[in-house]
């Protein structure tokens, strides 16, 4: 199966600008880019497809470069927006682009990093008017989608002229790096087009470069995808931890979950069918969801986390919390009620503070009733203390009511 057709299976091509790519991409090595404004200091999900298909490429044997857009990111992308984004200040662009970096070269660690930054900033107003401007056709200009969806509302000459700069990329790269491939999301079509033509205009109509465009990525309802009610689902740690990463994917209703096992793993179509037929005889083992969990978090945190995840995962499915660190605790119980104290404090009114009581006599029925387990052990005793000796690593109580209820007395 050749690249394109591989990329067909996985429902991951959207268009392509020249039906010739297929034929160079089957034929030789070539040189390709994708690249990400430093507009946050971490990408989410939604981004790592566009990574994701970038190492696919790479493993087809072509050469990837990840473009950080220093430059560009300081002038902001009217692409899939609505209204101006705010602009961040040369310093706070640069962290973003430090972050940014780190994360991509976890996932292509193979690939050459560039920023434009190093370019853009050396252009002089006289020049990108003379030397690139004049190639740009206003009324082409207007026509493109990023633009056209923003002249209702208004859109200023700063993001209006962002198609010129992400072509100068494009053509610097061309030059620089013999790079003929820009890959990106359906919402760059209009940048990528601009960026051929303007090699084509400025260098020559025998100059050929091509555009890969993959297909925008949504949820059934059509929501963004990678987004839950708490917000994006973050590659940094910080952000989203990895046991949330994971938990993520693991939740994916099953046909949803398959689609994803075709588009962000490298596993391969009789693996894929292999796992499709499982889903079929016992869906309720998750093999689809635990696959692809399995898979992005290693990738994007590497093979201690998604262990220490997998140990979270057991011993919240098994009830045996007495072996997690605190910090396991922690990244396991997120979002859960946490009730702090310095004392030590009644099970009685440790379960009110905690919400998983409303009353106290609704908590002594509780323990009446077996209900209540207090890191990992039934108990039944209302008189019963929660101190920082008995807590795990002298740091937290992990109380359980029925089977899924949880919350945490944090002993300070």
């Amino acid at each position: 199966m050749n690249i394109i057709d591989d990329l067909k299976y996985r429902e991951l091509v959207y268009a392509l600008t020249d039906d010739a790519l297929e034929q160079k991409l089957n034929t030789e090595k070539v040189t390709f880019y994708l690249g990400a404004d430093p507009t946050g200091d971490s990408l989410h999900v939604g981004h790592l497809l566009a990574y994701l298909v970038a190492k696919r490429l790479a493993s087809f044997g072509h050469q990837p470069i990840l473009l950080i857009g220093g430059g560009t990111g300081l002038i902001g992308d009217p692409s899939g927006r609505s209204s101006e984004r705010k602009l961040l200040t040369i310093e706070e662009t640069m962290e973003n682009a430090r972050a940014i970096e780190a994360q991509v070269k976890r996932i292509i660690p193979e690939a050459k990093v560039v920023n434009n930054y190093e370019w853009l900033s050396d252009i002089s107003l006289i020049s990108f008017l003379r030397d690139y401007g004049k190639y740009f056709n206003i009324n082409s200009m207007l026509a493109k989608d990023s633009v056209k969806s923003r002249l209702e509302q208004g859109i200023s000459f700063t993001e209006f002229s962002y198609q010129i700069i992400q072509s100068i990329d494009f053509l610097k790269l061309y030059e620089q790096e013999n790079c003929e491939l820009q890959l990106g999301g359906q919402d760059q079509w209009g940048n990528i087009t601009a960026g051929l033509e303007l090699i084509r205009k400025s260098l020559g109509a025998h100059h050929k470069a091509y555009g890969l465009v993959l297909p925008l990525i949504t949820k059934k309802d059509g929501s963004k995808f990678g987004k839950t009610a708490d917000g994006a689902v973050w590659l940094d740690e910080n952000k989203t931890s990895p046991y949330a990463f994971y938990q993520y994917w693991i939740n994916l209703d099953d046909d949803e979950a398959l689609l994803r096992l075709k588009q962000f793993t490298e596993y391969e179509k009789p693996y894929i069918e292999e796992i499709e037929s499982k889903m079929k005889e016992t869906p309720h083992h998750r093999h689809a969801q635990k696959a692809l969990a399995k898979y992005l978090c290693e990738l994007v945190h590497g093979s201690d986390a998604l262990k220490q995840v997998e140990k979270i995962t057991d011993a919240l499915f098994y009830g045996d919390v007495t072996n997690l660190s605190a910090k396991e605790i922690e990244m396991g119980f997120e979002g859960v009620p946490v009730y702090e104290t310095r004392e030590p404090i009644n099970i009685v009114d440790a379960l009110v503070h905690s919400t998983l009581a409303s009353s106290k006599r609704e908590a002594r029925t509780f323990l009446k009733q077996n209900a209540i387990a207090l890191n990992g052990e039934k108990i039944q005793d209302p008189e019963t203390m929660l101190t920082q000796e008995k807590a795990l690593e002298e740091a937290y109580t992990v109380i359980k009511r029925g089977k899924k209820r949880y919350a945490l007395i944090k002993h300070t």
